[in-house]
């Protein structure tokens, strides 16, 4: 009994002596092992390998689409002892072999028991009954796709509201009334004239009747720069680039050049025949619209009164905006006409005959090259918006009302407009939606005045019910984390005089 071995011992010990290879059957030759050749060394060794098999118990490989063996055929059963013998050798021994590298734990286990239990009595080609076989779909697919309702083009318009990150605090809020207003005595009620304006400096210029008003938005100071006297009247204000000199356009057709730190006049042209209802500086160069119907360029650096004359309205000249590049100057008129001029043509390049009543209202955008804004009066209504790189016209929005002034923010990709008859209101819009973020109100007249303050968050509006009203209505700049309002005259709502 003791030199008996029981078959359970020689199971759990693979080092114990084999049996005879007599008292064993010989295996098949495709399921034998190779012999080990065995080293002549007279040193013993021992033999390290670098091959790893990682144990794959927990592997799903359903995910992947590995097709199970399909069962066997009726007409492949009745095939000879031959074809028996090679499924064996075959489908069987692939079989076993997932079922070894596999583990009987993947969901395709029972498949293959039936494969090896049935392996005897049926069979099929090795290329239809592998398991290996290539399989209907791509092998690394997951099955767990995305529907394809969701499957679109990365830069879509709806695509990129769908992964832009959640904006937990909801739509900016703009608050609906003035921090500040100002009394302004005198403040005309023209359509045609631009009486406001803001500086790089932070100090705004305003024309009451016939004299021009600085206000300082740091101190709230206010100091009278000029008076024409009785006989002549304020028609247009505009600071230059760099916030020194102020041009005042005057009801006779007279520019005045004002030295603002100083309050000194440094200079005079009378080139106009009509009043001056438009200004705008190109660095050194100052261009001035009239009601003679045409447009001036005065440089500063010249002694001549004007350096050339642009041509080509019908009517008088009530807008005018030089582009962020200096390259391009817009013009609208009295005729329904928006004009764009080059720095060196006498003659528009570009003509835009859309509108159905008079332009004053024009923005150039600081963020697209190109992009212009323009606005109808009584008659028309609309905002239209052009590129003047392509000499196309974009798009056109009827507000309802007549469209007095336009500027965009510096800081987001939004636009202000200012509203006569009939509605009097301000609407802040979101481009290139012109979806309404808000619309503000207070005045009792045509909102005909608008300036935006140096850091952009901040607007001023004048109306012929001879007030200033400042909204705070962009946000502020990305790199900047302060509050400005207090640069303004503090955060409260004040009511004072301008003189």
């Amino acid at each position: 009994m003791a030199s008996s071995s029981s078959p359970s011992s020689s199971m759990e010990n693979p080092r114990s002596k084999p049996n005879p290879p007599s008292c064993s059957p010989r295996p098949p030759p495709h399921l034998s092992t190779p012999p080990r050749v065995q080293s002549i060394s007279p040193y013993s060794r021992t033999i390290y390998s670098d091959r790893f098999i990682p144990s794959r118990i927990g592997s799903n490989f359903a995910l992947f689409d590995l097709a199970p063996p399909p069962p066997p055929s009726s007409s492949v059963a009745a095939s000879s002892s031959d074809s028996t013998r090679d499924d064996f050798g075959s489908g069987s021994y692939s079989a076993l072999l997932r079922s070894v590298m596999f583990s009987p734990a993947t969901p395709d286990a029972a498949s293959q028991q039936r494969v090896l239990s049935s392996s005897g009595s049926s069979s099929s080609s090795p290329s239809s009954s592998s398991p290996f076989a290539t399989p209907s779909r791509n092998i690394f697919r997951f099955k767990a796709e995305i529907p394809r309702a969701t499957r679109r083009a990365l830069f879509e318009e709806d695509s990129l509201q769908a992964v832009s990150p959640i904006n937990s605090k909801g739509p900016r809020k703009v608050p609906r009334s003035p921090f500040k207003v100002l009394d302004a005595p005198a403040l005309q009620d023209d359509f045609y004239l631009n009486l406001v304006d803001w500086s790089s400096h932070n100090v705004l210029a305003v024309g009451l009747g016939n004299c021009v008003y600085l206000w300082n938005a740091c101190s709230s100071k206010v100091t009278k720069l000029c008076d024409l006297g009785a006989e002549d009247s304020v028609c247009s204000v505009g600071w230059a680039q760099r916030g020194n000199y102020l041009a005042v356009g005057t009801n006779l057709g007279k520019v005045q050049i004002w030295d603002a730190s100083r309050c000194k006049r440094i200079r005079t042209t009378e080139s106009h025949r009509l009043r001056v209802g438009a200004i705008a500086w190109s660095s050194s160069l100052l261009s001035s619209g009239s009601r003679d119907k045409t447009i001036l360029h005065h440089d500063m650096r010249a002694q001549d009164d004007y350096i050339s004359k642009l041509t080509g309205h019908k009517s008088e000249v009530c807008g005018l905006k030089w582009s962020y590049d200096n390259r391009e100057l817009a013009s609208g008129g009295n005729d329904n006409r928006l004009f764009v001029w080059n720095q060196h043509s006498t003659q528009p390049v570009l003509k835009y005959c859309e509108h159905t009543a008079a332009v004053k209202a024009i923005a150039w955008s600081p963020h697209l090259h190109g992009l212009l804004a323009s606005g109808g009066g009584t008659a028309d209504r609309c905002i239209r918006f052009w590129n003047t790189t392509t000499n196309t016209h974009l798009s056109c929005m009827d507000t309802g009302s007549q469209v007095c002034n336009l500027v965009w923010s510096k800081n987001v990709n939004e636009l202000v407009s200012t509203h006569g008859y009939s509605q009097n209101q301000i609407i802040v819009w979101r481009y290139p939606t012109m979806s309404k973020l808000a619309t503000l109100t207070g005045h009792t007249y045509r909102v005909l005045y608008l300036a935006i303050s140096p850091d952009g968050q901040t607007i001023v509006t004048g109306a012929g019910d001879e007030t200033l009203r400042f909204w705070n209505v962009f946000p502020c700049p990305k790199s900047q984390t302060t509050d400005n309002l207090n640069n303004i005259g503090g955060t409260s709502y004040v009511r004072s005089y301008i003189r």
